[in-house]
């Protein structure tokens, strides 16, 4: 498969999400998909080059929406994984396997940084946590000022973790 086919593949599949997420979902969770789509098409072997559109466009959408609490109903937006395989026209079965596929080749996991909307990033549990002599406490367990040297540093993408003597 040529580069300008991969693109024409790459695009099909944004499209798509898009219109599931312009319908379904956010704005939020379209850049993310987009940004995955992205992501996949940059592999050295690109893995939609084979299989149909719709079910990686689907898989994306489910790879994201499963790593963000999309299929709980107590978190907004709410979306069901048969939704997701309906709007496509897809398996429920196929998507969830490509789905996890996906999810491995970039270890993809609940409040993933890089792959996490706005909303989850906002509640994520472990922004009050900081790692400790290699165990997880939270952040008032430490001075006032090494908590916001901490604060200071994820502000900047940063991490630190703290070791006693």
């Amino acid at each position: 498969m040529t580069k300008e086919e991969i693109k024409n593949r790459e695009k099909q599949i944004i499209e798509l999400a898009c219109s599931f997420c312009a319908q379904k979902l956010d704005d939020d969770y379209f850049q993310l998909c987009e940004k995955l789509v992205l992501k996949l098409g940059r592999k050295r072997n690109v893995p939609f080059q084979r299989g149909k559109i719709e079910i990686w466009a689907a898989a994306v959408v489910y790879a994201i929406g499963s790593i963000n609490f999309l299929f709980d109903k107590s978190f907004k937006p709410y979306v069901s994984a048969e939704e997701i395989s309906e709007f496509f026209g897809t398996k429920n079965a196929t998507v969830s396997n490509k789905a996890r596929e996906i999810k491995e080749m970039f270890d993809l996991w609940h409040f993933s940084p890089e792959f996490s909307t706005k909303r989850m990033e906002e509640n994520n549990p472990f922004n009050d946590m900081v790692m400790v002599d290699g165990f997880i406490a939270p952040i008032s367990v430490l001075p006032e000022n090494l908590q916001e040297e901490v604060r200071k540093a994820r502000a900047k993408g940063e991490d630190i973790e703290f070791f006693t003597e």
